[in-house]
């Protein structure tokens, strides 16, 4: 059994994640169901859905600004207090969001300040998981990295959990007139309590023993943003392409899948809503076993395998999810996000890894939110205009491209797994 002190470090770590990964999920599905008809004037359907699929991609755009701003100060003064200051600047963005009037009431003004939250929301998430990953990796036990890697990565579905299980109890508690008025802001205050606990946790925190052992060495980089991409730039730019197909099958299986499901598809929104719910069970059980299997096998082959999977989900995403058979689309929204965990749990530990203690933090940061930029940011927009462009199945080629690239960034790397 861990000791009092490393269990009370992997609690910080899950449960600041969890929190910031539930702000960052009730966006999305606002984004998916109710944000284009209140911050955008009225015009078609499918318009307004875009605009709001632009304003979700705006947080991917400012989640390096966030890594490099917080791997800066992470990398020189310490992981803990900014930690602290991530968890607030996504807390207050995420409440102020759910206080914001619509288009109707202030006109212009809506969108544009929705816009400003949405980008602080993204600075703060930028520098949550890096620091969150260093928490548990860099107190982690020989041979275990990996195992402890995951603690960070299990907070994505348990926010998207328990954003959804709330969305899921608004649609079903509430008329579609009060869910729209009104009800959508309840997940969005409710982050304030949320936010609360999770500086609570991390205010008892203490540094990690290998950053510690690397100041006692020498002093900090004075820029380590600049040593990650003078000194590091071939690890930055394989750890961003690896991350790609994990952010394209995740946010295509969950915010483009729900508007295509209650937009496309005519499901009733609760319904789909427990789909995902009930799919995402699954990515929660394969996130430690990868981690499992990454500290057995290998980072590299345990990627590699989930990778080549995704690959197959894209030919099979027009059969299964535009076919519009429940027993279908449950099971591709099961399979996708069960390959999602595989892929994307090893990255806690994987991530870090790619880099020395000194510049970790601006390193695991940067390269995990570029690949936001490129792999998620632009999904849920794209898949919408693929649609129209050419049916589902334009759809699965998308993802499938993205799997490619991260297989072939995973092939060109070494295996991380050894060493420090």
């Amino acid at each position: 059994m861990s000791p009092p002190s490393a269990r009370r470090i992997l609690v910080a770590s899950f449960v600041g994640t969890a929190i910031e990964f539930y702000d960052f999920y009730i966006y999305a599905t606002a984004a998916a169901l109710v944000i284009g008809p209140i911050f955008f004037p009225q015009g078609e359907p499918g318009v307004q859905t875009l605009q709001a699929f632009a304003t979700f991609a705006i947080a991917f755009l400012a989640r390096p600004v966030g890594a490099a701003a917080f791997g800066h100060f992470g990398d020189r003064v310490g992981r803990k207090a900014t930690l602290v200051a991530s968890l607030m600047i996504m807390g207050l963005s995420t409440v102020l969001i759910g206080c914001l009037p619509g288009y109707a009431s202030i006109g212009w003004w809506a969108p544009a300040l929705l816009c400003l939250l949405r980008f602080g929301q993204g600075v703060g998430f930028g520098g949550e998981w890096g620091g969150a990953a260093l928490l548990a990796v860099e107190n982690a036990p020989p041979g275990r990295r990996a195992l402890y890697g995951i603690f960070p990565q299990l907070g994505a579905p348990i926010g998207f959990i328990a954003a959804n299980l709330l969305f899921l109890g608004l649609s079903v508690g509430l008329s579609p007139a009060d869910f729209e008025a009104w009800g959508w802001r309840l997940p969005f205050l409710a982050s304030a309590a949320l936010v609360g606990v999770g500086l609570y946790v991390r205010l008892k925190l203490t540094e990690t023993p290998a950053f510690r052992a690397a100041l006692a060495e020498k002093p900090p980089e004075r820029v380590p943003l600049a040593t990650i991409f003078s000194a590091h730039l071939r690890a930055t730019l394989l750890g961003t392409l690896a991350m790609v197909a994990a952010y394209a099958v995740f946010y295509l299986s969950t915010v483009f899948a729900l508007s295509y499901g209650t937009g496309t598809l005519g499901y009733p929104r609760k319904t789909f809503l427990l789909f995902e719910c009930v799919a995402i069970l699954f990515m929660a059980v394969s996130i430690p076993l990868s981690g499992w299997a990454a500290d057995r096998f290998g980072r590299k082959p345990v990627m590699l395998s989930g990778l080549v999977v995704t690959a197959g989900l894209g030919a099979a995403l027009g059969p299964m999810l535009g076919s519009g058979e429940p027993a279908l689309v449950l099971g591709f929204l099961c399979l996708a996000l069960f390959a999602m965990g595989w892929i994307f749990g090893p990255m806690g530990a994987l991530l870090p890894e790619l880099f020395p203690t000194r510049v970790r933090y601006t390193g695991a940061s940067v390269t995990y939110n570029l690949a936001g930029i490129v792999g998620a940011s632009g999904a849920p927009l794209a898949a919408q205009w693929l649609v129209g462009w050419g049916g589902i199945g334009s759809v699965g080629l998308y993802l499938g491209l993205a799997a490619g690239i991260s297989l072939a960034a995973v092939a060109a790397m070494p295996e991380t797994g050894r060493g420090e």
